[in-house]
């Protein structure tokens, strides 16, 4: 092992630390304190290990793991941008690649690579692992609104429609849990906590 193996790896460690203070818009669970981005990537490791076996295809967990746990790393850099934002865009991929390839470029390059790929794989969100990382990601804050009286939802004005077209990537990974996202809105607008424009 070269020297300055360890020390770089203890640099990253150092860096992503900076994690725990980017706020999310999201509350915790029938709470008004805001979600920080290392809750939010424990809470879908957690979801993964728990919900697995409603992966409509077989998985490597471990992979989906490495994936919800460093897939917001970026935003050491990059910062957190709001999933209903509709003045600036949540697919901002060029500066996250340039915060994946300075923060994971602080590891010894193996690694760093290692990194990289999965981070990307799961961007890209094609493989197995990537659409039921993603599932996770999009089911934890819909969960957190339900509980929280409409949450982001009410406090940013934002219309069913707009939670269905964001959060229907979840089918994309388990359609059992897409079924019971579904009942979640549909009873979130029938309790008024979120609301459905006439058509």
């Amino acid at each position: 092992m070269q020297p300055d193996h360890l020390s770089k790896q203890i640099s990253f460690i150092q860096e992503i630390d900076k994690i725990k203070y980017i706020q999310r818009k999201t509350k915790l669970f029938n709470s008004d304190r805001p979600e920080n981005d290392a809750e939010h990537s424990w809470h879908l490791a957690v979801m993964t290990m728990v919900l697995a076996e409603h992966s409509d295809t077989p998985i490597d967990v471990l992979k989906v793991l490495k994936m919800v746990l460093i897939h917001d790393i970026v935003e050491i850099d990059a910062g957190d941008t709001f999933i209903y934002d509709t003045l600036k865009s949540h697919s901002n991929s060029d500066n996250e690649r340039k915060a994946a390839l300075r923060i994971f470029g602080l590891l010894p390059k193996e690694q760093a690579d290692e990194m990289i790929a999965i981070w990307e794989e799961f961007e890209t969100g094609v493989t197995n692992e990537a659409k039921f990382a993603k599932s996770m990601d999009r089911f934890e804050p819909l969960l957190q609104n339900a509980s929280n009286n409409g949450g982001t939802w009410k406090e940013f004005d934002v219309d069913y429609n707009q939670v269905y077209e964001k959060k229907k990537v979840i089918k994309e990974g388990s359609t059992t849990l897409w079924s019971y996202a579904e009942n979640l809105l549909r009873e979130s607008v029938d309790k008024g906590i979120l609301k459905k424009k006439k058509s």
